[in-house]
């Protein structure tokens, strides 16, 4: 049997997002949770297959739009990562508002200078702002601003024992959990020559501090454990406040920003009386891509200060694939070496 998956990939900052438009059954009417453990449980060779070589990589991530679930949203949006299915990946929803507007995926009315899009995702409501210009006739998205769930602290100078030696790392939540550290605590300096020590050192503290399963959303308790260890130091960029890498449960390397894990810095700054008052928080990746983010408003999670905050990026489409699924293909779900 020979099965025919569709998608539309793009960039943000240089992160690979892969968005499935065809190949995969229509979502039936259960709530998010159930589409995606029907996902895990019938269809994660298709995640196998396009986050692996041959017809992937792990720094991919892909996302699957499916039917809204509350009044007023437009999709509801699945991520997928090497790790499995993460509740939010914020340049998912910045790519897949980019793709469903400039390809018409979903309709909107006539595009006006900002068009917004609201999606349902497993961390909560997302809402995506696009800022559109029209280039012949067609629609350009020049950037989209997602406005994100609410940002906290778990976990301040939280101790973890890597390799020997005690980090102390601070754990915010920003649509998923995020670890941060800077490199004067890790001794590793942010250089692209550098990654494999980044990476592994990032696989050793999530499983570390995955131990124990400690972390759980204290509203939502299907969402648990820390996914990305997020690596600060002194920005290149003069405009920049911090530059960054992420490192991904499954071992992933983001090169961009990290939406979620700006967010999280953010949650993180603004406890420490640091965050830029009425200003842009501008978060630089490790491509020199930069995501500017600010704060909406101030809030509380359970009993938690939080803030919701609002991130800017812009997304890149670099080609439409048709892939084949062969039953004969000895890596029809790819490989992990």
């Amino acid at each position: 049997m020979t099965q025919l998956i569709r998608t539309i990939d793009a960039h943000v900052g240089g992160q690979g997002v892969r968005l499935i438009v065809d190949g995969l059954p229509s979502s039936d009417g259960r709530s998010l949770a159930a589409r995606r453990q029907r996902l895990a449980r019938q269809f994660d060779y298709v995640r196998r297959a396009l986050l692996r070589p041959p017809r992937g990589d792990q720094g991919l991530t892909a996302a699957v739009l499916s039917e809204p679930l509350t009044p007023g949203a437009h999709a509801a949006l699945l991520c997928m990562d090497a790790d499995g299915y993460p509740p939010l990946h914020g340049e998912s929803v910045i790519a897949a508002t980019t793709i469903a507007l400039e390809r018409g995926l979903i309709f909107v009315g006539d595009a006006g200078a900002e068009t917004r899009l609201v999606f349902d995702t497993l961390a909560g409501t997302v809402v995506a702002a696009a800022r559109i210009e029209q280039h012949s006739g067609s629609v350009r998205v020049d950037s989209v601003t997602m406005t994100n769930v609410p940002a906290f602290v778990a976990a301040a100078a939280q101790p973890v024992q890597v390799n020997g030696r005690e980090l102390r790392v601070d754990v915010a939540f920003g649509g998923v959990f995020h670890a941060i550290v800077d490199t004067e605590a890790i001794g590793i300096p942010l250089d692209g020559s550098r990654a494999p020590e980044l990476q592994r050192l990032g696989i050793d503290v999530l499983k570390a501090l995955n131990a124990d399963n400690r972390f759980t959303h204290p509203v939502d308790s299907t969402i648990t454990r820390v996914r990305a260890l997020t690596i600060t130091s002194a920005p290149r960029d003069p405009e920049a406040h911090l530059r960054n890498v992420t490192i991904t449960a499954g071992g992933a390397l983001d090169p961009s920003a990290s939406v979620t894990g700006t967010s999280a810095a953010m949650a993180i700054l603004d406890a420490m009386g640091l965050l830029p008052e009425e200003q842009h928080f501008i978060h630089e990746g490790m491509t020199g891509a930069l995501l500017r983010g600010s704060v909406v408003r101030r809030t509380q999670v359970a009993d938690r200060p939080a803030v919701v905050t609002a991130i800017t990026g812009t997304a890149w489409i670099t080609g439409e694939h048709t892939f084949v699924l062969d039953d004969e293909d000895p890596f029809r779900e790819g490989f992990v070496l």
